[in-house]
């Protein structure tokens, strides 16, 4: 089952991230666990460019700040992510500086890409033990839709 989370100009430009809560915070308080709403999550974004504005969703400044504020909130949020429908590489493009080019797509710094991946990978390898989920596949596998191969060592190391 998909969940849409719809943002519009408002709430992005007012840091609004009340309809994110709404949605989440229904998730959490059910009684079903976490974990069945994995990779279910996806945003229906609705900002008003200006005609001939090229910018694509990602470049926009307060839309990147909106996420920022999302990500400080549920800094564990790309577990629902669904990443198959590419929401989890739209919102690791809001939060990692990046450049388009036109053959071959998104280029992440690759320091700031590295950064991003082992802070969640710290953060969810923690929630993900709170919640009593099996983590390290889940891990491996998010690190791979970003380009990295994770060694079972390191999981070793802080598990």
């Amino acid at each position: 089952m998909t969940i849409t989370i719809t943002l519009d100009t408002d709430c992005i430009n007012n840091l609004d991230i009340s309809p994110a809560l709404t949605v989440i915070s229904q998730l959490l308080d059910e009684n079903a666990t976490i974990a069945s709403h994995e990779q279910q999550l996806n945003f229906d974004i609705k900002y008003t460019l200006e005609p001939g504005d090229p910018r694509e969703l990602s470049e926009i400044p307060e839309l990147r700040l909106w996420f920022v504020r999302l990500d400080a909130k549920y800094p564990w949020l790309p577990f629902l992510l669904d990443w198959k429908s590419g929401e989890f590489a739209r919102y690791t493009a809001m939060l990692v500086p990046h450049q388009f080019s036109a053959k071959e797509g998104i280029q992440y710094n690759p320091e700031a890409l590295e950064i991003f991946l082992m802070h969640k990978i710290f953060i969810l390898g923690d929630w993900l033990k709170q919640q009593g989920i099996p983590s390290q596949s889940r891990l491996k596998s998010m690190a791979q839709m970003l380009g990295y191969d994770l060694d079972d060592a390191l999981f070793e190391i802080f598990s």
